[in-house]
């Protein structure tokens, strides 16, 4: 009798136990659903009308050789390109940030600090619980990375095959270097478990790009690692030693994505891109950064690509020397020049103006330089006149006096100090440049305020200085987040 008593009671321990167990679960999902409804609710309500109203669109991206970097001096990428195009479509100008982890993007995106994030993003269902994806405007595979035998160039191809990995079952117990946050890290899961076994998958630093571990393959480092095929063959074409033909996944879809709270903004992006599918721009933007292997391997060569080089122009030395005396941070300057010249020494425009920073050589002389085709002499002379601007905007304080300056440069003194009597005529402000002075230098083209009584100069083009300025110091932020201020 006591035996069974204790069977009973120890049943009953076992339920309860279990029903506590039960609850604890149940309170725990409760509680995640109600922490997700929370957090839906921490999700920014911004759309289109808010992002036309700020006039900026604010993409997340990633640094890399395809998607964005710099190329002697000229921003350049296949969602760099994509997103200027579509951003025109919207008429709002473009800032990018970048990460290179998802988790953070996707945060980025909800809080706002984003509207879309535009990078080599796959689709896929738990991602569509979260995010809006637009159409896809790529397709493409998983490959696995790995290095062909030392003595591959005297070998067979049959030989290499024997060697290399050419069927994803024989990964079994194999390491494979990938980002935990990649959808690689999730793909290699599933392939363990269709494969019946298991693959070593072994996490690195979420501050490591895809195409560091591919060049980590080819150095020997590590032995393998997955990739989208359009890079890993892109890459191939620089370390020749890769083999990327082992596919690890079916088609995958490629496209950008915003928040579930930007209908309007996805609505507006895939109208775009049926536009732009109809045209012939959006498939060479395309070659141009994955079918064209000999203008990417001559970028990663070279010293002026920003993601292996670190230089802008082979003027980084004395653009540094000559910024130095204006105060400026060096690749402001460089921004400008690239504006100027493109860097090429020796470039004339119609008007005469000469060399780097296109000086006139009757302004020039002013500053004892003649020889404008020389680049030390050029930017001698270029940023003495700068300086000599800049003086005459005494009572304003930088970094607004930088574009007061540089519109002087482009447009002469006279017209921007014509802009500014007519701002402060009309109740704004003579000293700060954006909506104020800029907005008047550009009604400077029209009879009404070129005949004011305020305008001692007359007619100017305003629109030519105004995008000068918003060009050089878009340029600007973009070489600050790739180039080192050094």
């Amino acid at each position: 009798m006591k035996k069974l008593l204790y069977i009973k009671n120890y049943k009953i321990e076992i339920f309860v136990f279990i029903f506590l167990i039960f609850q604890a679960c149940s309170n725990e999902s409760e509680s995640r659903l109600q922490q997700k409804k929370r957090n839906q609710k921490d999700i920014v309500k911004t759309d289109l009308p808010q992002i036309v109203k700020k006039d900026t669109l604010t993409a997340i991206t990633q640094y890399n050789s395809t998607s964005y970097f710099i190329y002697k001096g000229k921003p350049m990428g296949y969602e760099y390109e994509l997103l200027e195009l579509f951003s025109k479509s919207i008429d709002v100008e473009l800032h990018i940030i970048l990460t290179d982890n998802l988790d953070t993007a996707i945060s980025w995106l909800e809080s706002g600090k984003g509207d879309i994030i535009a990078q080599a993003l796959t689709i896929t269902k738990e991602r569509n619980n979260i995010l809006s994806f637009s159409d896809y405007h790529t397709l493409t595979q998983q490959v696995l990375v790995q290095r062909k035998p030392k003595n591959w160039r005297k070998m067979t191809l049959d030989n290499i095959d024997k060697q290399l990995i050419k069927d994803p079952i024989n990964l079994i117990n194999k390491k494979v270097h990938v980002k935990k946050s990649s959808p690689y890290y999730e793909r290699l899961n599933n392939l363990s478990d269709e494969i019946g076994g298991d693959i070593d998958i072994t996490p690195v630093s979420e501050n490591v790009v895809t195409e560091d571990l591919i060049k980590m393959v080819a150095d020997g480092e590590i032995d393998y690692t997955v990739a989208d095929k359009n890079i890993a063959l892109l890459n191939k074409t620089y370390y020749p030693i890769l083999d990327v033909e082992t596919e690890v996944s079916f088609s995958q879809r490629i496209a950008w994505a915003v928040r579930k709270t930007s209908p309007k903004l996805l609505a507006s992006i895939n109208n775009w891109i049926k536009k732009m599918r109809k045209t012939t721009d959006y498939y060479v933007i395309y070659n141009k950064y994955f079918k064209n292997k000999k203008a990417a391997k001559r970028r990663m060569k070279s010293e002026y690509f920003s993601v292996s080089g670190g230089k802008i122009s082979e003027f980084d030395e004395i653009i540094k020397k000559h910024s130095a005396n204006l105060g400026w941070d060096w690749r402001l300057l460089a921004s400008q020049i690239f504006q100027e010249s493109r860097f090429d020494p020796k470039t004339k425009s119609w008007a005469g103006a000469k060399g780097l920073m296109q000086m006139m050589p009757k302004t020039a002389k002013q500053f004892g330089v003649t020889k404008l085709f020389n680049p030390d002499e050029n930017i001698k002379a270029g940023t003495i006149y700068l300086k000599h601007i800049s003086d005459r905007f005494e009572e304003i304080d930088y970094p607004e006096k930088i574009k007061f300056v540089l519109a002087s440069y482009n447009v002469g003194y006279n017209h921007v100090d014509d802009a500014r009597r007519l701002a402060e005529k009309h109740g704004y402000n003579p000293n700060v440049w954006d909506k104020n002075v800029s907005k008047f230098i550009l009604l400077l083209s029209k009879p009404k305020y070129y005949n004011d009584e305020a305008v001692r100069f007359g007619y100017c083009r305003g629109e030519e200085p105004r995008n000068y300025v918003k060009d050089i110091l878009k340029r600007h932020e973009q070489y600050k987040l790739f180039i080192k201020n050094n």
